[in-house]
Protein backbone atom coordinates (compact mmCIF):
# COMPACT_ATOMS: atom_id res chain seq x y z
CA UNK A 1 0.00 0.00 0.00
CA UNK A 2 1.86 3.17 -1.26
CA UNK A 3 1.27 6.87 0.22
CA UNK A 4 -0.76 7.40 -2.90
CA UNK A 5 -3.17 5.46 -2.27
CA UNK A 6 -3.90 6.77 1.47
CA UNK A 7 -7.15 8.18 1.87
CA UNK A 8 -6.58 9.34 5.46
CA UNK A 9 -8.64 7.47 6.88
CA UNK A 10 -8.75 4.91 9.44
CA UNK A 11 -9.71 2.19 7.29
CA UNK A 12 -6.31 2.37 5.13
CA UNK A 13 -5.32 -0.24 7.46
CA UNK A 14 -6.86 -3.55 5.95
CA UNK A 15 -9.38 -4.98 7.52
CA UNK A 16 -11.03 -1.97 9.60
CA UNK A 17 -14.47 -0.55 8.58
CA UNK A 18 -16.16 2.26 10.78
CA UNK A 19 -19.66 3.48 10.77
CA UNK A 20 -21.53 6.18 12.53
CA UNK A 21 -24.71 6.68 13.84
CA UNK A 22 -26.35 9.60 15.63
CA UNK A 23 -29.07 11.46 16.44
CA UNK A 24 -29.39 15.63 15.42
CA UNK A 25 -32.05 15.67 17.88
CA UNK A 26 -30.58 14.25 20.91
CA UNK A 27 -27.23 16.20 19.45
CA UNK A 28 -25.04 12.49 19.74
CA UNK A 29 -24.10 9.81 18.54
CA UNK A 30 -22.19 6.55 18.04
CA UNK A 31 -18.71 5.77 16.25
CA UNK A 32 -18.08 1.88 15.60
CA UNK A 33 -14.64 0.68 14.35
CA UNK A 34 -15.19 -3.35 13.32
CA UNK A 35 -12.30 -5.79 12.22
CA UNK A 36 -12.79 -8.19 9.74
CA UNK A 37 -10.56 -10.62 11.90
CA UNK A 38 -9.98 -10.26 15.51
CA UNK A 39 -7.34 -7.57 16.37
CA UNK A 40 -4.65 -7.93 19.06
CA UNK A 41 -5.30 -4.93 20.81
CA UNK A 42 -4.59 -2.41 24.33
CA UNK A 43 -5.46 1.02 26.02
CA UNK A 44 -3.92 3.93 27.38
CA UNK A 45 -5.91 6.07 29.91
CA UNK A 46 -4.30 9.55 31.15
CA UNK A 47 -7.46 11.21 31.29
CA UNK A 48 -9.19 11.66 34.84
CA UNK A 49 -12.41 10.71 34.76
CA UNK A 50 -12.60 7.77 31.70
CA UNK A 51 -16.35 6.22 30.94
CA UNK A 52 -15.22 2.73 29.32
CA UNK A 53 -16.72 -1.06 28.84
CA UNK A 54 -14.33 -4.11 28.77
CA UNK A 55 -11.15 -2.37 28.86
CA UNK A 56 -9.27 -4.05 31.61
CA UNK A 57 -9.31 -7.48 29.09
CA UNK A 58 -7.16 -5.28 27.17
CA UNK A 59 -4.43 -5.39 29.89
CA UNK A 60 -1.72 -7.37 28.77
CA UNK A 61 -1.95 -9.96 31.25
CA UNK A 62 -5.62 -10.81 30.40
CA UNK A 63 -6.17 -14.02 28.67
CA UNK A 64 -8.37 -12.84 25.56
CA UNK A 65 -5.70 -11.27 23.24
CA UNK A 66 -7.91 -10.11 20.62
CA UNK A 67 -10.91 -7.67 20.25
CA UNK A 68 -13.71 -7.81 17.50
CA UNK A 69 -14.61 -3.88 17.89
CA UNK A 70 -14.22 -0.80 19.37
CA UNK A 71 -16.69 1.86 20.25
CA UNK A 72 -16.55 5.20 20.95
CA UNK A 73 -20.24 7.05 22.41
CA UNK A 74 -21.44 10.23 23.28
CA UNK A 75 -23.75 10.11 26.43
CA UNK A 76 -21.52 9.95 29.59
CA UNK A 77 -22.60 6.62 30.83
CA UNK A 78 -25.60 6.16 28.90
CA UNK A 79 -23.43 5.79 26.10
CA UNK A 80 -21.96 2.76 27.19
CA UNK A 81 -25.12 0.99 26.21
CA UNK A 82 -23.27 1.50 22.37
CA UNK A 83 -21.61 -1.23 22.84
CA UNK A 84 -24.73 -3.84 23.19
CA UNK A 85 -25.59 -2.91 20.26
CA UNK A 86 -22.52 -3.58 18.28
CA UNK A 87 -22.86 -6.37 20.46
CA UNK A 88 -25.55 -7.71 19.13
CA UNK A 89 -24.82 -7.11 15.71
CA UNK A 90 -21.93 -8.88 15.82
CA UNK A 91 -23.37 -12.36 17.45
CA UNK A 92 -26.12 -12.11 14.52
CA UNK A 93 -23.40 -12.39 11.85
CA UNK A 94 -21.62 -15.06 13.68
CA UNK A 95 -18.15 -13.37 14.86
CA UNK A 96 -16.65 -13.25 18.98
CA UNK A 97 -14.52 -15.29 20.99
CA UNK A 98 -15.45 -18.99 20.95
CA UNK A 99 -16.76 -20.48 23.86
CA UNK A 100 -17.94 -24.23 23.93
CA UNK A 101 -20.75 -23.86 21.46
CA UNK A 102 -21.14 -19.45 21.61
CA UNK A 103 -19.45 -17.08 20.41
CA UNK A 104 -18.81 -13.91 22.46
CA UNK A 105 -17.87 -10.85 21.14
CA UNK A 106 -15.25 -8.88 22.75
CA UNK A 107 -16.47 -5.17 22.01
CA UNK A 108 -14.37 -2.60 24.30
CA UNK A 109 -15.66 0.70 23.90
CA UNK A 110 -15.30 4.47 26.25
CA UNK A 111 -17.35 7.26 26.00
CA UNK A 112 -17.57 11.09 26.06
CA UNK A 113 -19.79 13.74 27.63
CA UNK A 114 -22.01 15.69 25.52
CA UNK A 115 -25.08 16.54 27.57
CA UNK A 116 -24.62 19.71 28.54
CA UNK A 117 -25.23 20.80 24.54
CA UNK A 118 -28.61 21.31 24.44
CA UNK A 119 -30.23 18.26 22.86
CA UNK A 120 -33.40 16.51 23.73
CA UNK A 121 -31.75 14.42 26.73
CA UNK A 122 -35.22 12.87 28.01
CA UNK A 123 -34.83 10.10 26.71
CA UNK A 124 -37.03 8.05 29.76
CA UNK A 125 -36.02 4.29 30.62
CA UNK A 126 -34.34 3.57 27.43
CA UNK A 127 -31.36 5.89 26.03
CA UNK A 128 -30.98 5.85 22.32
CA UNK A 129 -27.68 4.55 22.35
CA UNK A 130 -27.70 0.69 22.07
CA UNK A 131 -30.11 0.93 18.66
CA UNK A 132 -27.07 3.88 17.94
CA UNK A 133 -24.79 1.21 18.39
CA UNK A 134 -26.56 -1.69 16.42
CA UNK A 135 -27.13 0.85 13.56
CA UNK A 136 -23.56 2.13 13.55
CA UNK A 137 -22.15 -1.75 13.37
CA UNK A 138 -24.19 -1.87 10.28
CA UNK A 139 -23.33 0.92 8.38
CA UNK A 140 -19.79 0.07 8.62
CA UNK A 141 -17.50 0.55 5.36
CA UNK A 142 -14.24 1.39 4.36
CA UNK A 143 -15.70 4.98 3.36
CA UNK A 144 -17.00 6.94 6.09
CA UNK A 145 -17.96 10.61 7.27
CA UNK A 146 -15.11 13.32 9.35
CA UNK A 147 -16.49 15.63 11.16
CA UNK A 148 -20.33 16.48 13.26
CA UNK A 149 -21.12 12.23 12.44
CA UNK A 150 -21.35 9.36 15.08
CA UNK A 151 -19.74 10.43 18.24
CA UNK A 152 -18.76 13.75 17.33
CA UNK A 153 -22.30 14.73 16.43
CA UNK A 154 -22.33 16.69 20.01
CA UNK A 155 -19.22 17.13 20.18
CA UNK A 156 -17.26 20.38 21.89
CA UNK A 157 -13.56 21.40 22.87
CA UNK A 158 -12.79 24.55 24.84
CA UNK A 159 -13.53 27.51 21.68
CA UNK A 160 -14.78 25.18 19.09
CA UNK A 161 -16.93 22.53 17.70
CA UNK A 162 -15.64 19.48 18.09
CA UNK A 163 -15.90 16.31 15.49
CA UNK A 164 -14.64 13.03 14.36
CA UNK A 165 -11.03 13.40 12.75
CA UNK A 166 -8.94 10.58 10.70
CA UNK A 167 -5.55 10.36 9.21
CA UNK A 168 -3.08 7.99 8.31
CA UNK A 169 0.54 7.33 7.09
CA UNK A 170 3.20 5.19 5.32
CA UNK A 171 5.91 4.71 8.67
CA UNK A 172 9.31 6.02 7.52
CA UNK A 173 11.98 3.66 6.80
CA UNK A 174 9.49 0.65 7.57
CA UNK A 175 6.78 -1.58 5.65
CA UNK A 176 3.92 -0.81 8.25
CA UNK A 177 1.20 1.85 8.30
CA UNK A 178 0.04 3.82 11.00
CA UNK A 179 -4.07 5.22 10.84
CA UNK A 180 -6.12 6.89 13.46
CA UNK A 181 -9.32 8.36 14.20
CA UNK A 182 -10.83 10.53 16.91
CA UNK A 183 -13.87 12.16 18.74
CA UNK A 184 -12.42 14.98 19.86
CA UNK A 185 -14.55 17.02 22.77
CA UNK A 186 -11.72 18.30 24.74
CA UNK A 187 -11.22 20.71 27.27
CA UNK A 188 -8.93 22.26 25.69
CA UNK A 189 -8.28 24.28 22.48
CA UNK A 190 -7.37 22.85 19.23
CA UNK A 191 -6.23 26.13 18.32
CA UNK A 192 -3.88 28.69 18.72
CA UNK A 193 -5.69 31.68 20.57
CA UNK A 194 -8.79 32.45 19.41
CA UNK A 195 -7.34 32.15 15.83
CA UNK A 196 -7.36 30.12 12.72
CA UNK A 197 -4.04 28.16 13.25
CA UNK A 198 -3.52 24.66 14.54
CA UNK A 199 -1.39 23.65 17.26
CA UNK A 200 -0.96 20.45 15.02
CA UNK A 201 0.31 22.67 11.80
CA UNK A 202 3.37 21.10 12.03
CA UNK A 203 2.43 17.62 11.05
CA UNK A 204 -0.44 18.65 8.61
CA UNK A 205 0.31 17.11 5.14
CA UNK A 206 -0.81 19.46 2.40
CA UNK A 207 -3.66 21.72 3.79
CA UNK A 208 -5.83 18.38 5.03
CA UNK A 209 -7.03 21.46 8.00
CA UNK A 210 -6.64 24.38 5.98
CA UNK A 211 -2.54 24.71 5.07
CA UNK A 212 -1.97 27.56 7.28
CA UNK A 213 0.88 26.35 9.58
CA UNK A 214 1.53 28.43 13.17
CA UNK A 215 1.41 31.97 13.56
CA UNK A 216 5.01 34.08 12.96
CA UNK A 217 4.32 34.00 17.21
CA UNK A 218 2.97 32.18 19.81
CA UNK A 219 1.85 34.78 22.32
CA UNK A 220 1.84 33.21 25.97
CA UNK A 221 -1.76 34.20 26.27
CA UNK A 222 -2.37 31.13 24.35
CA UNK A 223 -1.63 28.36 27.17
CA UNK A 224 -3.61 29.87 29.34
CA UNK A 225 -6.20 27.69 30.96
CA UNK A 226 -9.60 27.80 29.68
CA UNK A 227 -12.25 29.88 31.60
CA UNK A 228 -14.32 26.68 30.88
CA UNK A 229 -14.59 24.42 33.88
CA UNK A 230 -17.07 21.89 34.49
CA UNK A 231 -15.51 18.36 35.71
CA UNK A 232 -15.81 15.51 33.78
CA UNK A 233 -17.52 17.47 31.23
CA UNK A 234 -14.81 16.64 28.65
CA UNK A 235 -13.12 13.40 27.15
CA UNK A 236 -11.33 12.96 24.12
CA UNK A 237 -11.38 9.56 22.50
CA UNK A 238 -9.06 8.07 20.26
CA UNK A 239 -7.92 4.77 18.37
CA UNK A 240 -4.72 4.16 16.39
CA UNK A 241 -4.37 1.18 14.43
CA UNK A 242 -1.40 -0.28 12.24
CA UNK A 243 -0.59 -3.43 9.78
CA UNK A 244 1.82 -4.53 11.63
CA UNK A 245 1.96 -7.59 13.95
CA UNK A 246 2.40 -6.94 17.63
CA UNK A 247 1.20 -8.52 20.98
CA UNK A 248 -0.91 -6.89 23.48
CA UNK A 249 2.09 -5.41 25.42
CA UNK A 250 3.70 -3.73 22.65
CA UNK A 251 -0.15 -2.16 21.65
CA UNK A 252 -0.08 -0.90 24.74
CA UNK A 253 3.49 0.78 23.89
CA UNK A 254 2.03 2.14 20.98
CA UNK A 255 -1.18 3.51 22.83
CA UNK A 256 1.41 5.18 24.97
CA UNK A 257 3.51 6.81 22.37
CA UNK A 258 -0.03 7.91 20.57
CA UNK A 259 -1.16 10.00 23.35
CA UNK A 260 1.58 12.57 22.66
CA UNK A 261 0.21 13.33 19.36
CA UNK A 262 -3.06 14.63 21.65
CA UNK A 263 -0.65 16.29 23.86
CA UNK A 264 0.42 17.86 20.59
CA UNK A 265 -2.83 19.21 19.16
CA UNK A 266 -4.74 20.15 22.73
CA UNK A 267 -3.78 22.73 25.18
CA UNK A 268 -3.79 21.21 28.01
CA UNK A 269 -4.30 17.54 27.57
CA UNK A 270 -5.12 14.96 30.29
CA UNK A 271 -6.41 16.96 32.94
CA UNK A 272 -8.49 15.86 35.80
CA UNK A 273 -11.15 17.11 33.53
CA UNK A 274 -11.20 14.86 30.84
CA UNK A 275 -11.27 11.00 30.38
CA UNK A 276 -8.77 11.25 27.78
CA UNK A 277 -7.57 7.83 26.47
CA UNK A 278 -6.23 5.71 23.27
CA UNK A 279 -7.19 2.37 22.34
CA UNK A 280 -4.28 0.71 19.98
CA UNK A 281 -4.65 -2.16 17.50
CA UNK A 282 -2.77 -4.35 15.04
CA UNK A 283 -3.75 -6.34 12.30
CA UNK A 284 -0.66 -8.89 12.27
CA UNK A 285 -0.47 -8.25 8.34
CA UNK A 286 3.56 -7.24 8.68
CA UNK A 287 6.11 -8.85 10.92
CA UNK A 288 8.41 -6.66 13.07
CA UNK A 289 12.22 -6.82 11.75
CA UNK A 290 13.25 -5.44 15.04
CA UNK A 291 10.48 -5.67 18.11
CA UNK A 292 12.37 -2.52 19.49
CA UNK A 293 13.31 0.49 16.91
CA UNK A 294 9.94 -1.06 15.04
CA UNK A 295 7.75 -0.48 18.28
CA UNK A 296 9.86 2.66 18.52
CA UNK A 297 8.92 3.65 14.75
CA UNK A 298 5.54 3.11 14.88
CA UNK A 299 5.02 5.15 18.25
CA UNK A 300 6.37 7.89 16.67
CA UNK A 301 4.59 7.93 13.54
CA UNK A 302 1.29 7.06 15.41
CA UNK A 303 1.72 10.64 17.76
CA UNK A 304 2.21 12.53 14.24
CA UNK A 305 -0.77 10.72 12.70
CA UNK A 306 -3.10 11.22 15.53
CA UNK A 307 -2.20 14.98 15.88
CA UNK A 308 -3.26 15.29 12.54
CA UNK A 309 -6.91 13.29 12.91
CA UNK A 310 -6.96 16.08 16.04
CA UNK A 311 -7.08 18.80 13.73
CA UNK A 312 -8.80 17.62 10.71
CA UNK A 313 -12.30 16.95 12.63
CA UNK A 314 -12.05 20.51 13.94
CA UNK A 315 -11.10 21.68 10.83
CA UNK A 316 -14.37 19.11 9.31
CA UNK A 317 -16.77 19.64 12.03
CA UNK A 318 -19.84 21.92 11.12
CA UNK A 319 -22.73 23.51 12.78
CA UNK A 320 -25.70 21.27 13.49
CA UNK A 321 -29.03 22.38 11.48
CA UNK A 322 -30.98 24.81 13.40
CA UNK A 323 -28.71 25.18 16.13
CA UNK A 324 -27.52 28.05 17.24
CA UNK A 325 -24.25 28.27 18.20
CA UNK A 326 -23.48 29.28 21.52
CA UNK A 327 -21.43 32.57 23.23
CA UNK A 328 -18.26 32.26 24.13
CA UNK A 329 -17.59 30.66 27.50
CA UNK A 330 -20.82 29.31 28.43
CA UNK A 331 -21.13 25.40 29.13
CA UNK A 332 -24.09 24.69 28.26
CA UNK A 333 -25.07 24.10 23.93
CA UNK A 334 -22.16 24.24 20.98
CA UNK A 335 -20.12 26.54 19.99
CA UNK A 336 -19.08 28.31 16.74
CA UNK A 337 -17.52 25.60 14.10
CA UNK A 338 -13.99 26.22 13.09
CA UNK A 339 -16.03 26.95 9.52
CA UNK A 340 -18.54 29.13 10.91
CA UNK A 341 -15.63 31.71 12.04
CA UNK A 342 -12.64 30.73 9.50
CA UNK A 343 -14.14 29.50 6.26
CA UNK A 344 -13.10 26.15 4.38
CA UNK A 345 -10.72 27.42 1.83
CA UNK A 346 -6.90 26.93 2.54
CA UNK A 347 -4.77 30.06 2.65
CA UNK A 348 -1.52 31.00 3.68
CA UNK A 349 -0.34 31.98 7.27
Amino acid sequence: MGESRLRGLLSDIPGIRVGHAHDLAVRSGVTAILFDRPAVASVDVRGGGPGTRETDLLDPERTVEAVDALVLSGGSAFGLDAAAGVTGWLAGHGQGFPVGGMRVPIVPAAILFDLLNGGDKDWGAVPPYRDMGYRAAEAAGVEFALGSVGAGMGARTATLKGGIGSASAPVPGTPFHVAALVAVNAFGSAVVGGGPHFWAAPFERGDEFGGLGLPGRVPEEAHAFPARVAAGSSTTLAVVATDALLSKAQCRRLAVAAQDGLARALVPAHTPLDGDLVFAAATGERPLADPIADVARLGHAAARVLARAIAIGIHAATSLPGVAPSPPGTLDGLPPAWRDLFGSGAGPA
